[in-house]
């Protein structure tokens, strides 16, 4: 500030200025020092009555750094007189405040005469920020088929379902269009703009009506996302019992049966099979998963390409292209293609034959009487020696394709050097071999997808075990991959594997 000379009267301005700088809210001392000077001028008195204004001296602006407020800190008049909310404004836009005008408290200024203190007088505005287009889901898609766990640990199947279900004329879907956000500014005028916001393309899928922003279900059906696709799939639903005289129940999308399924009675299924009362000796065959509310027993049998999750299984063959999940297992026949796990503090597996190719995990194996009980993991005996087969007969099949194409060469490279001399017989012969050689190719594409599959097998049991995370009864059988060894004692927590071949039980540590 050297070379700035101020008066008697703008200095005790100053220190006014300087002390209210330092309150909350008011600016920095050095932002009350500069706006002093800017708007008062030198002492000659240059800038404030510049703007044709009769402000007295000892008047100036304070503006904030990032211009989003002003402050005016009048000076009383001189001899009476009374100040102009014009004089004001024409002051404000001089010192280059355009914008943001605080109305009131300009009026309140002139009409309260207040003197000797800042007053806001301008303020800018922040921008508002838009939203997207979006969506409103009438249903939760990805929270249904969670099973709760009771207290004492156990799973209640009750709860879980495959299926999430909407009747024609519900509300799937709400849309909510975009809405445009607000430009901003500072009192100098200055625009700060927002970015434009986007409304989403309608709706994709199936059984769905769009009426204006709103989406409803055509059908009664199960209702999906996928991939922003929602769609309806039809639903097969019987709210009572299906007993033999119903006997068969066959749908190409979801069965849901509220009542119960007697002995036997076969129920097929494109998709899932839900039974929410108890389950006889029935055969279920699902497309997709089965979930059975209160078990199945009595000689049953399941073949779902997706899991299986039950109460309890008792006395029932399983062969499931997922995971089967329950909370009793007893002399049950399970082949499932990822894992076999009981739930609960007492989930137990007694006796029949458990597989899991990727493994088994089981609070309880067997039992004091120590009934034979087989658990198995990874990939089975037979299934090693399919490979090996078939690798060899991949071999020969290519060996037959390769000696058919060196002796069709060389036919048709005499047939080539006779023309039209060439005999029928030969030429019957590579009409035979063109057919031999499309049989070879047919059955090498044959053996290829069993190989990539028993491949496949093998890959995906890596890293199979058996874990039992509580009682080990004697006479259970530990199997892994082609290996197996018999619990010869009781134990516990127990953790079995063939990372080398042979079984290896480790102690199951808990933290």
């Amino acid at each position: 500030m050297s070379g700035i000379k101020f008066s008697s009267e703008q200095m005790n301005k100053l220190k006014n200025a300087m002390n209210r700088a330092s309150m909350p809210g008011t600016g920095s001392v050095e932002t009350a020092m500069s706006s002093t000077h800017t708007a008062s001028g030198t002492e000659e008195g240059d800038g404030w009555d510049a703007a044709g204004t009769n402000l007295a001296k000892g008047t100036y602006l304070r503006v904030e750094e990032d211009e989003m407020a002003a402050w005016l800190y009048l000076a009383p008049p001189d001899d009476g007189q009374i100040y102009s909310k014009k004089e004001l404004i024409t002051y404000l836009e001089h010192n280059g405040v355009v914008k943001g005008y605080h109305s009131s408290n300009l009026s309140a200024m002139i009409k309260k005469q207040v003197y000797d203190r800042e007053i806001l007088v301008a303020q800018g505005a922040e921008c508002i920020e838009g939203k997207d287009g979006y969506f409103e889901y009438l249903f939760s898609p990805e929270e249904y088929g969670v099973p709760k766990i009771r207290e004492d640990g156990t799973v209640d199947y009750t709860n879980v379902s495959a299926l999430q279900n909407v009747r024609k004329g519900d509300k799937v879907a709400v849309y909510h269009y975009a809405v445009q956000g607000t430009d901003g500014y500072t009192v100098r005028g200055a625009e700060m703009k927002v970015k434009p916001s986007r409304d989403l393309p309608p709706m994709r899928g199936k059984g769905i009506l769009r009426e204006n922003n709103i989406y409803y279900a055509q059908s009664d059906g199960k209702i999906e996302v996928k991939d922003g696709k929602v769609d309806i799939q039809n639903v097969h639903e019987i709210m009572g019992d299906v007993d033999m005289i119903i006997g068969k129940v066959e749908f190409f999308g979801d069965v849901i049966i509220n009542g119960n399924v007697e002995s036997g009675v076969t129920i097929r299924a494109g998709r899932n099979i839900e039974i929410h009362g108890t389950t006889g000796g029935a055969t279920l065959f699902a497309g997709g998963d089965v979930v059975l509310s209160r078990g199945i027993q009595g000689g049953g049998k399941i073949s779902a390409r997706g899991s299986v999750f039950a109460d309890f299984i008792e006395n029932t063959t399983i062969d499931a292209g997922g995971t089967v999940q329950s909370n009793t297992i007893l002399n049950a026949q399970i082949n499932a293609k990822d894992k076999v796990i009981t739930t609960g503090k007492k989930g137990v597996i007694i006796g029949g034959y458990t597989h899991g190719l990727k493994g088994v995990e089981v609070m309880a194996a067997g039992n004091d009487v120590e009934v034979k009980t087989i658990l198995h993991c990874g990939y089975e005996p037979e299934a090693f020696e399919k490979l090996v087969d078939v690798r060899q007969r991949e071999r020969e099949t290519k060996d037959k394709i390769s000696e058919l194409v060196e002796t069709m060469t060389e036919a048709l490279r005499e047939k080539r050097m006779r023309g039209a001399s060439t005999p029928e017989a030969t030429e019957a012969k590579l009409s035979l071999w063109n057919k031999q050689k499309d049989q070879y190719f047919e059955e090498l594409d044959k053996i290829g997808r069993e190989r990539e599959t028993l491949e496949e097998i093998m890959e995906e049991s890596k890293g199979a075990a058996i874990k039992v995370d509580g009682n080990l009864f004697r006479n259970v059988i530990i199997s892994v991959n082609a290996e197996q060894m018999v619990i010869d004692k009781n134990t516990c927590f127990m953790k079995y594997a063939a990372p080398k071949n042979i079984i290896e039980g480790t102690v199951i540590v808990h933290n």
